[in-house]
């Protein structure tokens, strides 16, 4: 069976992607979480967007500032293969540099080239030559490569702003999870202290969609409508037990 080559990987359209207009929204939830935005966007050192994203780290800040990464910009010539084949042999060189192996005596070092290759499946000898040449492995030994290093193929493979979006997407989904479980506990707060702290004549989601009147939609909606949800759940527990059919007298039709 023929082995499934790299270069056929599809990968998502870039153009469709602003990972700046995503850290602007990662801004304003974490202000309403009570978090400092610039703690979760930060670029550089272990876990910031360069380190989990496998860009440069002035790659990752002319992106947040809406600007195409050094050598991608619009109609600038390029092999598309050569460049796809550039990327992922410049992510594994990335990998190998900051996943560092820790050792008996308290310092981190690279890993060997043999220990990459095993987890991958070939030999020292063709990782080396691999990076010497620059040209990428086939789809089989790049899967092994990332996973190696507990990263999946799209870490090797992402264009650079989809490679950044895909962790900014994992930070904003983060804290859209923060705010759903703090917006639940204000509702059992306010199931609680009963209906006095409500404005009246407006009801919990009523509440809650002025309290998110300055959140973009596609933030604000998922949060209204688990809310509704809780609303509702509620007002199913307080209900009474349904009887069966009785006559005005009370009596059973039986």
């Amino acid at each position: 069976m023929a082995t499934q080559q790299f270069t056929g990987v599809r990968v998502s359209d870039k153009s469709s992607l602003d990972p700046a207009e995503t850290a602007r929204d990662i801004t304003v939830l974490a202000e309403r979480a009570g978090l400092v935005a610039d703690d979760l966007l930060r670029v550089d050192g272990v876990g910031g967007l360069s380190y989990a994203s496998g860009l440069p780290v002035e790659h990752v800040r002319a992106l947040l500032r809406g600007e195409p990464v050094p050598g991608d910009e619009p109609g600038e010539p390029s092999d598309p293969v050569e460049a796809r084949h550039r990327r992922v042999v410049d992510r594994i060189l990335f990998l190998r540099g900051t996943r560092l192996k820790s050792h008996p005596d308290g310092q981190r070092r690279v890993y060997a080239l043999g220990e990459i290759a095993a987890g991958a499946g070939t030999s020292a000898q063709w990782l080396d030559k691999m990076i010497k040449t620059g040209k990428a492995p086939n789809l089989d030994h790049a899967v092994g490569i990332a996973g190696f290093f507990a990263e999946s193929i799209e870490f090797l493979i992402a264009p650079p702003a989809e490679a950044l979006e895909r962790v900014l997407q994992g930070i904003r989904n983060d804290l859209l999870e923060r705010l759903v479980v703090a917006q639940d506990e204000d509702l059992r707060r306010l199931r609680n202290a009963g209906s006095a702290v409500i404005e009246p004549g407006l009801g919990v989601v009523d509440h809650a969609a002025r309290a998110l009147a300055d959140v973009p939609d596609d933030m604000a909606q998922p949060l209204i409508a688990l809310i509704e949800a809780v609303a509702r759940r509620a007002r199913e527990e307080r209900a009474p037990e349904p009887r069966d059919a009785q006559d005005p007298d009370g009596t059973s039709d039986d």
